[in-house]
C-alpha cells in the first residue's frame, strides 16, 4: 500500500484524505466548501453509472435513468445519443421510473474506442450498441450469445488494437430493475463475452458466474479482470489461452462494481454495497468505509478511497481517473461527483 495516498480520518470523525502529508477534510459540507469537490447535476434524471471521455479527451459522457447518453459541455449537459429509434421521448425523457427501462433503455457501461472515436454502450435491455463520434441513434450490435438472450448487459472494455469488445451479461434470469433478486438467490447465470466487430460474432469467455459486473483489460491486453459482484471477487482471465479459466485475483468484503484502468496501467474498482457492515477491507483498521481501491497488475493494493459514510459518496459505481480528477459514477445519484486529486 502507498501510505502517502491513503484515505484517513481525524478526530472530528469526518472523512479526510491524506496525500503526501496534506490533510483534506471530506465531510459533505467541508468537501463542497473545500473547492476540491463539486457535482455535475443531471438534468432531471439520475444514475450516471459509467463515465467515458472521447478520443479528444472531452466529456464526461454518461448514461442515465431515462436511457439517453449525455455529454458534459463545461457549463451543462447536452444529449449525445439515444439507444433506440423507437424510444418515446414524451414518455422517457427525464424519467426515473425503473419500470420504463425496457422501453426507454438503461445504458450502463460506456467506452470510446480511441482508435475510431466510436462510443460503445452496454445497455441493460438493448444489449451491446455503438454510436459514431457525432452521436445520434445507436446501432444495435448483438443481444444474445449461444441462443441465450442477454438479460442484463452491464459493463465493457475495448481492445483498441483489434476493436474487440469484452463485456458482461450479469444474469440470464433477472433484468436490471430486478438485480437484487440475482444477489438474493445467488444464481449463477452471468457470462463474460467477447464481440469481434470484424466478424460481427460474439463468443462466451466465461459462464456460470454470480453477477459479473465491471471488466477491464490490462494495459498490454494480455488479461481481463472481471468483478464478480455476487461473490465479492475480482477474477482474472488470461487471454492468451483458447478457453481462459478464471483465476482469483482479489477477494473483497464489499461487492465490486465497475473497474477502470488508468493511463499508468493500474486499476480502480468501485465498491458499491456493504456499507452497513462497517467491516475492514484488506487494510489498516482506520479504513472503515472503503468506496474504492486502486491496485496494480499484480493485485498489489496502492490506494484506498474512504467515504466514512458521507452521503455524497454513498453510492459509487465507478471511479474514473482523468486529467487530475476523480470522476465518480453512481447507479442512483442525480449527479456525477468530481474530486480534484
Amino acid at each position: 500500500m502507498n501510505r502517502r495516498e491513503s484515505i484517513n480520518h481525524n478526530n472530528t470523525g469526518y472523512p479526510t484524505c491524506v496525500r503526501n502529508g496534506s490533510l483534506i477534510h471530506a465531510s459533505d459540507r467541508e468537501l463542497l466548501a473545500s473547492g476540491r469537490y463539486h457535482n455535475l447535476p443531471l438534468p432531471g434524471a439520475l444514475g450516471p453509472e459509467s463515465i467515458a471521455f472521447d478520443c479528444k479527451g472531452h466529456g464526461p459522457y454518461v448514461g442515465n435513468s431515462d436511457g439517453r447518453i449525455l455529454k458534459w459541455e463545461g457549463h451543462g449537459w447536452s444529449e449525445f445519443a439515444i439507444p433506440s429509434p423507437i424510444r418515446n421521448r414524451a414518455l422517457c425523457d427525464g424519467t426515473i421510473n425503473p419500470n420504463l427501462e425496457p422501453i426507454c433503455g438503461r445504458p450502463l457501461g460506456l467506452m470510446f474506442n480511441k482508435a475510431t472515436c466510436d462510443l460503445y454502450i452496454a445497455d441493460a435491455y438493448f444489449g451491446l450498441l455503438r454510436v459514431g463520434r457525432n452521436g445520434g441513434v445507436a446501432t444495435h450490435l448483438v443481444s444474445s450469445a449461444e441462443g441465450i438472450p442477454f438479460r442484463l448487459t452491464n459493463a465493457l472494455d475495448i481492445d483498441e488494437h483489434t476493436g474487440v469488445v469484452y463485456f458482461t451479461d450479469s444474469s440470464a434470469i433477472f433484468q436490471r430493475r430486478q438485480y437484487i433478486l440475482s444477489f438474493n438467490t445467488r444464481e449463477r447465470t452471468g457470462r463474460v463475452l467477447k464481440y469481434d466487430p470484424n466478424s460481427n460474432q460474439v463468443s462466451v469467455l466465461g459462464r456460470g458466474l454470480q453477477f459479473p459486473n465491471g471488466v477491464a483489460l490490462s494495459k498490454d491486453k494480455s488479461f481481463l479482470l472481471v468483478a464478480e459482484g455476487g461473490t465479492r471477487r475480482i477474477l482474472k482471465f488470461q487471454l492468451n489461452q483458447p478457453l481462459p479459466i478464471p483465476q482469483l485475483f482479489l477477494q473483497l468484503i464489499r461487492s465490486p462494481d465497475n473497474i477502470k484502468r488508468n493511463r499508468h496501467g493500474d486499476f480502480w474498482v468501485a465498491l458499491n454495497s456493504g456499507r452497513p457492515q462497517r467491516r475492514r477491507l484488506l487494510s489498516p483498521s482506520r479504513i472503515q468505509d472503503p468506496i474504492g481501491i486502486k491496485f496494480d497488475k499484480n493485485g498489489n493494493i496502492l490506494q484506498y478511497l474512504n467515504g466514512y459514510n458521507s452521503d455524497l459518496l454513498s453510492s459509487v459505481s465507478e471511479i474514473e481517473e482523468h486529467s487530475g480528477n476523480f470522476y465518480f459514477g453512481s447507479a442512483v445519484k442525480p449527479y456525477v461527483g468530481v474530486l480534484r486529486i
